[in-house]
């Protein structure tokens, strides 16, 4: 089962509002691409780890701190015995690996060698369990999920499940003996407990409220080429047809992750809706799924 669900990064997500409200730097631009296609490729790990049948613990998207050295986990998988680690990576093309470090092959460019992400992941993770009082055996592994990867030269014993080993590898999984008792219970409730929100403030370009174009984000291609045409939103670019309702409650999700100390008012949302949509619509979508505090002109919703 599930036991921690993976979430999108808060950082892709907000990265994916500002790029649709004003200029990103390249940088910036590189970033978002980056988080989305790590997210996409953990996606489709998480379908293969779901359809397992034996007993187990999966807890995804762990931020954990061993001694003050912080480490990200990308799937931890609690069964009988071991506990699975998986470094999951959405590499596309040919690449080659040398003297212990992994390149691009038509640009043979250099890029971060995921196996000692791995190894410090594994380390941290040993010394955190320890710590605990905990004392389990750990299967680590880097997982190139996406079909179109390709490695050339790498020794056979590096610790890598390629894209045409998953599902032998899955099955491998499946048939080892596992079953779960108090134990286990308690060490997935400990680790999700100790799992650490991280804020992506630090990362984030710099922007202000007004400096953002205002209107209604698709919800599939976050353009701001929409329209409202009887109670729904439609984008002029990719086609999608939403609600007018949940656009109006998006943008009202958008506020507060872009502005926290900001507050809700029937103003500030016919605002950052471009004013396409009536202050009617708005109060009453406001007042039908948030709850309003005061009942003066500086009343709010929260």
């Amino acid at each position: 089962m599930c036991y921690k669900p993976r979430a999108k990064p808060m950082e892709a997500i907000i990265l994916e509002f500002l790029n649709g409200r004003m200029f990103l730097a390249e940088k910036d631009k590189q970033r978002l691409h980056y988080l989305v296609k790590g997210y996409e490729g953990e996606v489709m790990f998480d379908a293969l780890t779901e359809k397992l049948h034996c007993q187990r613990y999966t807890l995804n998207d762990l931020l954990l701190d061993s001694s003050g050295s912080t480490f990200q986990i990308d799937s931890l998988m609690v069964t009988q015995e071991p506990l699975y680690l998986f470094e999951v990576k959405n590499f596309e093309g040919d690449y080659f690996y040398e003297n212990g470090r992994f390149h691009l092959v038509y640009k043979d460019k250099e890029i971060k060698n995921p196996l000692q992400q791995l190894e410090r992941s594994e380390s941290l993770l040993r010394q955190f369990l320890q710590n605990l009082g905990y004392k389990l055996p750990i299967e680590a592994y880097v997982v190139f999920i996406n079909p179109e990867f390709h490695l050339y030269q790498a020794p056979q014993n590096l610790p890598i499940i390629y894209p045409n080993q998953l599902n032998r590898f899955m099955n491998k999984v499946n048939k080892r003996p596992s079953t779960l008792n108090g134990f286990h219970k308690k060490l997935a409730d400990q680790l999700v407990s100790m799992h650490q929100v991280k804020s992506p403030n630090d990362k984030l370009p710099p922007y202000d409220y007004a400096g953002l174009k205002k209107g209604n984000l698709c919800a599939a291609c976050h353009s701001l080429k929409t329209s409202v045409v009887e109670r729904k939103l439609f984008c002029d670019v990719c086609g999608h047809i939403e609600l007018l309702d949940h656009a109006v409650l998006r943008g009202v999700e958008e506020l507060r992750l872009l502005f926290p100390g900001m507050k809700i008012t029937t103003v500030v949302v016919y605002d950052w809706c471009g004013m396409a949509v009536s202050m009617k619509t708005i109060r009453r979508v406001l007042m039908q799924n948030l709850r309003i505090s005061g009942k003066t002109k500086g009343s709010f919703f929260m």
